[in-house]
């Protein structure tokens, strides 16, 4: 199958991000959101992502436009209609994703793909939730995704081979590097970096270095271009959460438990970047 046009359920963070990627390697987009503001907001962080492109010399104005012009942002989810993979990149909630899942699946074509942006959900719990469980896959990208080559396809238990290739060349065409792996709980990039930033939540609780000693300590011995707790606030110390409550949920191993001071930066809002404050101020 030839994907033409690529359709994004979220305008977030990933959403656009997603995005861009597709608009600067030719792909054309459809963005929706629940809000129009939302829609806006994504639609304005492509532009000025584009923008710092272009001062770095990587991308021309007329590419910026380019680019550009292949995005259209929506609310009506009827729009993603034109498209032959539709790729879910909602906040990462369990019921939430299924909520979508079936409201898109009613909507679309039976041949149309569908994929998943979940960093920890099951891939075949998810797709159980569509009538086209061999038309379903994961397509976890990573964060910044203009800037990060990883992308991670996993299949379900049922999804099928030509599902698999027509994903895979889609992100070899947007100039990712994909790595293909079986469905288990946060697949295999999430399954050992998570764990590490919960970890260390637990030695700066302990009072054992400052942050900024454990995240020194991290990149100079472990040759980390960012340290763990810098990290979970690029990320989003309530997606970090999230994560390790899906593990300790799916393998009942105490050793995923969540750090007590993550889950309480979270319950006070202190997310990381997106709020401005983390276990470092923006």
């Amino acid at each position: 199958m030839a994907i033409q046009t690529v359709g994004i359920i979220g305008a977030g963070t990933m959403g656009n991000g997603i995005a861009q990627a597709c608009a600067v390697a030719g792909v054309n987009v459809v963005m929706v959101d629940i809000a129009q503001a939302a829609v806006d907001k994504g639609m304005a962080t492509v532009a000025s992502s584009l923008d710092r492109l272009i001062k770095k010399e990587k991308l021309t104005a007329a590419q910026k436009d380019a680019a550009l012009a292949l995005i259209k942002g929506s609310t009506d989810y009827a729009e993603l209609k034109s498209a032959q993979l539709v790729i879910e990149a909602a906040t990462e909630n369990e019921a939430l994703k299924f909520k979508i899942l079936k409201q898109v699946d009613e909507l679309l074509a039976p041949d149309v793909i569908i994929a998943s942006n979940t960093s920890s959900i099951s891939i075949t719990q998810l797709a159980a939730a569509t009538s086209r469980p061999e038309r379903f896959i994961g397509m976890h990208f990573f964060n910044p995704v203009p800037m990060m080559a990883l992308v991670e396809i996993i299949r379900g238990y049922l999804t099928s081979d030509e599902t698999h290739d027509a994903v895979k060349a889609l992100a070899v065409r947007l100039g990712k590097s994909p790595i293909t792996v079986k469905n288990a709980p946060g697949f295999v990039v999430n399954r050992i970096l998570v764990p590490m930033i919960n970890e260390a939540f637990f030695v700066l609780a302990e009072g054992l270095a400052t942050a900024e000693d454990i995240d020194d300590g991290m990149k100079l011995g472990c040759n980390q271009p960012i340290g763990p707790l810098a990290l979970a606030d690029m990320i989003g110390l309530d997606v970090c959460l999230a994560v390790m409550e899906v593990y300790l949920a799916q393998f009942g191993d105490s050793k995923y438990r969540p750090c007590p001071l993550l889950k309480e930066m979270v319950a006070a809002g202190q997310l990381g970047r997106k709020t401005k404050r983390g276990v470092y101020a923006y």
